[in-house]
């Protein structure tokens, strides 16, 4: 069941139409939650464009200890350094991926390592699973025939989508080497051509269309 709607059933929220918004997650550690702050804005406007819901014009900063966790079905956390989530927050996390909720995790080039660690800790009994470009996530909107788009060079490793699955449902997916957070910037702040910030932000898209769909 959809965390969003169980919430609604346990009178946990306003019943009344919102805009959809994105959950950006706060964490520990040192590393910047708070990183691309033009991202998510942009991103949310394309949503908008794009699936023809309504939309908040910013996100919400949530942190995974607080009751506001799971009034956002979408939560997106990036960053270029290290996370670090206590034992109570990898319980509500996935408490909250099990009922229902779903997680981009965006590495911003660096934070790899710490977030490998920290979903294991979440889920130590599944893998993150490189998600194949014929998965439905590349073509639920727009068509992504390679599978996810590679916007900023870095170490020379291939863009990579991951997974972390319940049954056939995506809770978690990770994009890897291809900072797509950067690719929704405002142009000034990476000077990125139109065809790579759109191929980002039709990534974006999908990711998001796929979450509410599944």
């Amino acid at each position: 069941m959809c965390v969003l709607l169980l919430a609604l059933l346990l009178g946990a929220v306003d019943p009344g139409p919102a805009p959809f918004t994105i959950g950006r997650v706060k964490y520990g550690g040192g590393g910047d939650w708070y990183a691309d702050p033009s991202s998510l804005p942009n991103l949310l406007r394309r949503i908008g464009d794009d699936l023809g819901i309504a939309v908040a014009e910013r996100e919400n900063v949530v942190e995974l200890s607080s009751a506001d966790l799971f009034r956002h079905p979408f939560l997106y956390l990036t960053g270029h350094g290290e996370i670090r989530l206590t034992d109570d927050e990898v319980s509500r996390l996935h408490r909250f991926l099990l009922g229902g909720g779903f997680l981009h995790a965006d590495d911003n080039y660096g934070m790899d390592a710490s977030f490998r660690r920290e979903i294991a800790r979440v889920f130590p009994d599944r893998d993150l699973v490189v998600l194949p470009p014929d998965h439905p996530i590349f073509s639920i909107h727009h068509v992504f025939p390679q599978g996810v788009p590679k916007i900023h060079e870095h170490d020379g490793a291939p863009a990579q989508a991951l997974a972390v699955m319940d049954g056939e449902r995506i809770m978690v997916v990770y994009t890897f080497s291809c900072d797509l957070g950067d690719g929704w910037e405002d142009e000034r702040v990476h000077n990125d051509p139109p065809y790579l910030r759109e191929a980002a932000l039709k990534m974006g898209v999908n990711i998001v269309a796929y979450a509410l769909t599944h």
